[in-house]
């Protein structure tokens, strides 16, 4: 592992590492951790973006469960869990909405039937007739016009402020090191197994 004082250009290292030898459908996911509004922790895997100025973007509802969750404390947890190259990140940092215009262009990026299912659905709620709602979303793949971004789609920029980056070994003696940011500065510590 190299001995980095930022966790940023080693996090980079690492993704295009195991993007190079992964062989998953996708890629990108990540598991996203939030405070539930019950108190209890709720996870999730979300669609990782890219990083922006050191920031974690993530997009998707902003009035879903995990919408409402962030709304309410946006302090959260990312991990990722690359199998290929056997190393995980753990992440902690504070969401923050990103801009509407940065929103549009990621929304844009999405295939037809993800922005039809957008338009369409709101995530998380309850449906009692999920054929009809499967109809809507095909009906609207018909009709483009159609399909531009809800006011309540958007995205999140995670600035973090604890990384903490593992390497598996065979043995156990798993290789660890904790980044955490403290007055504007990042320290890094090897922690044990």
């Amino acid at each position: 592992m190299h001995n980095l004082k930022d966790p940023i250009p080693l996090f980079e290292k690492w993704f295009d590492e195991e993007l190079n030898r992964t062989k998953a459908l996708i890629p990108t996911a990540v598991c996203l951790s939030t405070t539930g509004l019950d108190d209890f922790p709720n996870t999730r895997f979300v669609s990782y973006k890219e990083l922006v100025e050191g920031a974690f973007i993530i997009t998707g509802p902003l009035n879903s469960r995990k919408g409402v969750e962030i709304q309410r404390n946006p302090k959260v947890a990312l991990t990722f869990w690359w199998p290929q190259t056997q190393r995980q990140i753990r992440i902690q940092g504070v969401a923050s909405m990103i801009p509407k215009d940065w929103a549009l262009r990621y929304f844009e990026a999405r295939s037809m039937h993800s922005k039809a299912v957008s338009v369409v659905c709101n995530q998380g709620k309850v449906t009692h007739d999920l054929k009809s709602l499967e109809k809507k979303v095909l009906h609207t793949l018909t009709d483009t016009e159609n399909l531009t971004m809800p006011a309540t789609w958007g995205g999140y920029a995670i600035q973090p402020i604890r990384m903490e980056f593992m390497e598996f070994k065979k043995n156990r003696f798993h290789d660890r090191k904790l980044f955490e940011l403290k007055e504007n500065a990042w320290s890094v510590t090897q922690i044990q197994p």
